[in-house]
This record gives C-alpha cells, sequence and structure tokens, in this order.
C-alpha cells in the first residue's frame, strides 16, 4: 500500500531486527558516555532533612499512636459487664387437650 507524498526510504524499509537493535545500542552508549561525563545526578550521601527525619517521624507518631491504643483498649479500663439475670422458673397452666389440639391443626 502506498500513500501520497510518502517517499521510501533509500536504504529499504525498517523491517529488519538488525536496524532496531543498532539504533537502540547507539541510543545506550550515548546514554552512557553522557553520564560519563556529567557525572552522577544523584548526590553521594541522602539528605537528612528529605529522606530520613520524615521517616524516623512518622515512624515515631505510629509508635505514639500505637501505645495509646493499647493503653484504651486494656481491659481494666472498661466498665465491669453486668451479669446475666436468669429468669425465674414458673410454673405454667395449660387447658385441659391443648396438645391434642394443636396436633389435629398441625396435621390437617
Amino acid at each position: 500500500m502506498k500513500r501520497d507524498g510518502v517517499t521510501e526510504s533509500p536504504e529499504g524499509k525498517w523491517t529488519r531486527p538488525e536496524d532496531y537493535l543498532g539504533a537502540m545500542a547507539r541510543k545506550r552508549t550515548f546514554r552512557r558516555t553522557r553520564l560519563r561525563r556529567d557525572g552522577p545526578s544523584e548526590p553521594d550521601s541522602p539528605r537528612l532533612l528529605l529522606s530520613t527525619i520524615p521517616f524516623v517521624a512518622l515512624l515515631g507518631l505510629l509508635g505514639v499512636l500505637a501505645v495509646a491504643i493499647m493503653i484504651v483498649a486494656f481491659p481494666g479500663t472498661q466498665p465491669q459487664a453486668k451479669p446475666p439475670q436468669v429468669a425465674q422458673r414458673e410454673q405454667g397452666v395449660a387447658p385441659r387437650g391443648w396438645f391434642q389440639e394443636a396436633q389435629r391443626d398441625f396435621h390437617h
């Protein structure tokens, strides 16, 4: 399929893997030489104010929060549970023949 206004490369089509690999290798070599020339982009030692102090502060805050939760959740600080009240046993009275009437209603 040819398009109007588009010309093919004089070297041919870029469909061979060697062409892509060669371009990737040149790009990688360029990056490496530039990094060696400019030096490392990261400082040699981490900045204390930007990395370590916030981490230690967050860790300390989480520790204080964990201790506070443990103190609040300790069983001695909770109110005593009321003992369950047992209902007194009462003798019930049913009319004579209630069981037979219930059986009859259930089966019919």
